[in-house]
């Protein structure tokens, strides 16, 4: 595994060398996704791009302008874990973060670069959709925004061309009384993939669910939202009616497959399952802010 590796220190160096270098440049950000890859075999650039040393695309934080939170490309799984303003906004994104990879990794990888690598069953990735997150785009010549929703294409690919660099992703200011839940299913905690990803983020007033978004992990070509469960949601007091008729929209929502880490009957199953649990974590948690 031979090849050459170079540290830019500002974007327009980044996108000179991309050009320079293209299409046998690969960027990286942690590296546990690409490196592993070319360990594998499966992607062999001639020149890797670090971006380690851009200083403007580091860390996590809040701005109290635009009411975002701001997810830098660099920033990592422990530092999205264990941020103040996504554990008091977000925690289920937080939840999620923690439970990539092992401690190793999560010291290494970033989220930016787990939704660039564009698995299905990128642990990040239903949590983002819930929030719904916009990821920023820049290229040589400006940025764009992308919903988080309309970022993946199909298994490894995502809207970003090959001259472009992700830069971060933000996520908006929650409505009042919100509170979200991910569940992650696989046979080990650590240093497996998601059988199933589920995330369930609600907002509760007077008792009634205002707003809720469900998203899953692992059983499409890519992270999906379900809109039909949201609906079923959305503006009525949820009861255990409407919690089977939702796990019901997500099971009929979602396209599993059948691989060496489960069957796609037992991925559909553990939908509906899973839904109406994050459902009620969700629930629980809103509902205790709004009596805060």
């Amino acid at each position: 595994m031979r090849f050459q590796y170079l540290q830019p220190a500002s974007l327009q160096e980044a996108f000179s060398l991309l050009a320079q270098h293209s299409p046998q440049a690969k960027v990286m950000a942690g590296g546990t996704d690409l490196l592993v890859a070319m360990k594998m075999q499966k992607l062999s650039p001639s020149v890797v791009i670090g971006l380690s040393q851009i200083p403007e695309m580091a860390g996590v934080a809040y701005d109290s302008s635009s009411k975002a939170i701001r997810i830098g490309a660099l920033a990592t799984h422990q530092e999205v874990s264990s941020s103040s303003a996504i554990l008091e906004k977000f925690s289920h994104l937080a939840g999620a973060a923690s439970l990539v990879g092992s401690r190793q990794v999560r010291n290494l990888g970033t989220t930016v670069g787990n939704i660039c690598n564009a698995s299905p069953s990128a642990e990040t990735a239903p949590a983002l959709l819930t929030v719904e997150a916009v990821v920023n785009i820049a290229g040589p010549t400006g940025t764009r925004q992308v919903a988080i929703g309309d970022f993946f294409t199909g298994p490894g690919r995502t809207v970003v061309g090959g001259d472009e660099i992700v830069t971060e992703v933000t996520i908006p200011d929650p409505e009042p009384n919100s509170a979200g839940a991910y569940i992650k299913l696989s046979p080990r905690r650590a240093m497996d993939l998601a059988v199933v990803g589920v995330a369930v983020f609600l907002s509760v007033r007077n008792g009634v669910c205002d707003k809720a978004r469900v998203a899953l992990g692992a059983v499409a070509p890519t992270p999906i939202r379900v809109p039909d469960a949201e609906a079923i949601l959305s503006g009525e007091a949820v009861n255990d009616n409407l919690l089977e008729q939702a796990a019901q929209a997500a099971m009929k929502a979602c396209r599993p497959i059948s691989d060496v880490r489960s069957s796609a009957e037992y991925r559909r199953e553990m939908v509906g399952v899973l839904v109406k649990r994050a459902i009620r974590e969700a629930l629980g948690r809103s509902r205790n802010q709004e009596g805060d």
